[in-house]
């Protein structure tokens, strides 16, 4: 029998919190049972399986940005509002560690797939064809998702890496990258950028 005093909001909560202190990969079965002082079988009357689990952490994470869903207003042009639809999302993924990692391997979040109705709807409500709508809102969160995995991947190890030689190599990209990053320009800006050149030539 279920333990009636856990149910599977307060396992999804201590869930998120083992996300946060020790990543996707210490999140696991034992150490959350732990965590709530019951034994790994409990845990299955509420959560069948390490996918079902990291499918309900990624529907908490995402409603903590997205308690709601509104679609643009009349006056608002559906580009602004699918940027800043996309950095919500952002946001959402860079509260936790490995949150774009959570979001990718979870399986038919229905949160996110509530985001992606709203995107949808909001384009063909604008007069743009289903299929060209479906491919926007597609390529918007998959950037989005891809942009934070990069984000929050472990640094590489520098260490030995001979710079000058790169720059040698690839001088486009050192230019391109030292002319974009002036002086109070950051990622933030860096995503926006990339975001309006994805949807503004649509």
């Amino acid at each position: 029998m279920p333990d009636l005093a856990l149910d599977k909001q307060r396992i999804v909560a201590e869930a998120v919190a083992l996300l946060d202190a020790e990543g996707l990969d210490g999140v696991t079965t034992r150490r959350l049972a732990a965590r709530l002082g019951v034994k790994s079988p409990t845990l299955y009357w509420h959560v069948p399986n390490k996918a079902a689990l990291v499918t309900a952490i990624a529907e908490a994470i995402l409603e903590q940005q997205f308690p709601e869903l509104t679609p643009p207003g009349p006056a608002e042009r559906w580009q602004d509002w699918l940027i800043g639809l996309a950095e919500r999302l952002r946001r959402a993924l860079l509260a936790h560690p490995d949150g774009a990692r959570v979001i990718s391997l979870s399986q038919l979040s229905l949160k996110m797939a509530a985001i992606s109705e709203l995107a949808m709807s909001a384009l063909v409500g604008r007069g743009i064809p289903l299929r060209r709508a479906r491919l926007i809102v597609l390529t918007v969160e998959r950037f989005t998702v891809g942009f934070v995995l990069e984000e929050q991947a472990p640094r590489p190890d520098v260490e030995g890496f001979d710079m000058d030689a790169f720059a040698t190599a690839f001088p486009t990209v050192i230019a391109g990258v030292t002319e974009y990053f002036q002086p109070g320009r950051t990622v933030d800006d860096l995503f926006r950028d990339c975001l309006e050149e994805i949807v503004g030539g649509t």
